[in-house]
């Protein structure tokens, strides 16, 4: 049946208002009705299990749902409507869970329920979509546009704490934290009735609650992978059949690394994957060749262009090209109709990739083709550990400045501000990284201040939390400003949740607010998209901003 479409969660949004007919990054009406319909029943699920929560009754398995729920309606992560329709279905499950679980532990329901609390995902799909309209964000909060923004400002940063949570989960860690502010959020936002001081101070909290669950993932990613350093990564590639891994998820890689020993497969990183390198437990698999191509935005040509097969783990996939659709596999949430999926992980065993080794094998394979070598790994710890060889640096004045270029790179054209910046940045400051946005300058021979690089790139989005640790650290240690609980801005024109939910935590830092007292020849682009920790401190990445910033906190 046709339906309609309203979609205004990504910054490439249509005309910057919102994709009505078909979504910029391939989403059709249907997929983005059942991706309503899925955070309508979350939603649902958040109102029963915040009433168990406040009896002290919970359900880890109930958290771990509702996180991956979320995750799956984030841009570029799902657009299978078979899928989606299935999660709806569990979704259903797992509410009838919570009420039970509510009810047991003695909650008393109200005579009238939120909409989504009675909800039931009944019918076939088409029964399903038909009530989608209900679902449609612009049904919000009828009459108050502003009482509606904050409202989804606060369900975006959800999906981006969503997402943290999830892949610490994979790896066996969780918050019940996590997962009751999840619940009690979603609650809020299925009543429908809070105001504009509850809900600004649920949206601020979004970023406390997001700094704890990158903690999590942060531990997560070193228990299981050991403590990333500085190493070397090429740009180049091996003779030999190969496959290319795309994603984020550093437990897939792993898992393949370890199927493909010994079977003469090279495997490469891609996009946001490139920080695998420096993690000792990734890097001791000499068969990871190095790293291929740049970001998630150029995959349809640079996919097209390899003669391998292709691994896309989480999210950042783009409709496939018939060039590379019969050799291109997702695993974990992500998933494109008509694309051969890899199973989740059952009965304890790893996820099977002997399809993807095989299809690999059948291809011709990359040529031997020296590349530039770039340095990955630089995550808190590296930086922290010469962190009194910076600070004499800094005192001296051999450093004058630090910058974090971060954020999620996009498709659209003239954002090469990330480039622009880091080439006119000062040869006395040195520029740290995350995230995919580092791919417009990765190659850049900034060359070191008394041995300490100028680039030094701290790993994908999800490393994020490196870049609040060295933000406190720097600021308490230079002590110009006081050191800011969470600290951190991303790019304004975010493309991802999980860029969103590390902007709350620069507002709830209070980065704004030291943005206007250092910056304040910066006009009317005072604290946008900039977080100045202290007067040597700066986080940036906004759009237009370059010659504003170099020229008014440089000079």
């Amino acid at each position: 049946m046709s339906v309609g479409m309203f979609c205004y969660q990504c910054e490439q949004t249509a005309k910057g208002t919102g994709c009505v007919v078909q979504g910029v990054c391939g989403k059709d009406p249907e997929s983005s009705a059942l991706q309503d319909l899925l955070v309508l029943a979350v939603k649902g699920i958040g109102w029963y299990a915040r009433l168990a929560a406040e009896k002290g009754a919970r359900d880890r398995s109930i958290g771990v749902f509702t996180a991956r729920a979320l995750f799956s309606t984030i841009t570029n992560v799902n657009f299978d409507p078979a899928r989606l329709e299935g999660l709806i279905r569990e979704a259903g499950r797992v509410k009838g869970a919570a009420r039970e679980l509510a009810a047991g532990a003695g909650a008393v329901f109200p005579s009238s329920i939120p909409a989504s609390a009675a909800w039931e995902p009944a019918g076939t799909r088409a029964d399903l979509l038909s009530r989608a309209p209900g679902a449609d964000l612009r049904a919000d909060r009828p009459g108050a546009d502003d009482l509606r923004s904050l409202e989804h400002l606060l369900l975006f940063g959800l999906k981006g704490v969503a997402a943290y949570a999830d892949h610490a989960h994979i790896l066996g860690s969780d918050s019940d934290a996590v997962f009751d502010y999840l619940h009690r959020a979603l609650a809020v936002l299925a009543e429908g009735r809070s105001g504009a001081g509850e809900l600004t101070t649920l949206v601020l909290e979004c970023g406390k609650v997001n700094i704890d669950a990158m903690e999590l993932l942060s531990q997560a990613h070193r228990a299981r992978f050991g403590v990333p350093v500085p190493t070397p990564v090429s740009l180049g590639t091996r003779e030999g059949p190969a496959i290319i891994v795309s994603g984020h998820d550093l437990l897939d890689l792993e898992e393949l690394l370890e199927q493909t020993e010994g079977t003469g497969v090279n495997v490469y990183t891609h996009g946001e994957m490139l920080p695998a390198h420096g993690y000792p437990r990734l890097k001791g698999h000499p068969h990871l060749a190095g790293h291929y191509g740049t970001a998630w935005q150029n995959q349809q040509r640079e996919f097209a262009a390899a003669p391998a097969a292709v691994l896309m783990t989480t999210n950042c996939i783009q409709r496939p090209a018939a060039a590379y659709a019969d050799r291109i596999f997702t695993t974990g949430l992500v998933a494109w109709p008509g694309v051969a999926h890899v199973p989740d992980r059952a009965g304890g065993r790893q996820k099977d990739f002997s399809a993807v080794i095989a299809k690999a094998k059948s291809l011709p394979g990359f040529h031997d083709a020296p590349g530039k070598t770039i340095t990955a790994g630089f995550g808190h710890e590296a930086v922290l550990g010469v962190a009194e060889k910076v600070i004499a640096a800094v005192k001296s004045g051999a450093i004058r400045r630090f910058f974090l270029i971060g954020g999620c790179d996009g498709a659209k054209p003239g954002r090469n501000y990330y480039t622009r910046f880091a080439e006119l940045v000062p040869k006395d400051c040195v520029i740290l990284t995350l995230a995919c946005g580092k791919f417009r300058f990765h190659t850049l021979d900034a060359g070191d201040i008394g041995g300490i690089p100028r680039l030094l790139d701290m790993g994908q989005c999800n490393d994020a939390y490196s870049a609040v640790r060295v933000a406190q650290a720097l600021a308490g240690a230079f002590g110009c400003l006081p050191a800011r609980e969470g600290v951190l801005s991303g790019d304004r024109d975010v493309d991802r949740h999980r860029q969103l939910s590390g902007l709350l935590v620069r507002e709830r830092g209070g980065g704004g607010k030291l943005c206007r007292e250092v910056l304040g020849g910066c006009g009317d682009h005072q604290g946008d998209g900039v977080a100045v920790v202290s007067s040597r401190l700066v986080f940036v990445a906004s759009s237009d901003l370059v010659q504003c910033i170099v020229s008014d906190a440089l000079g």
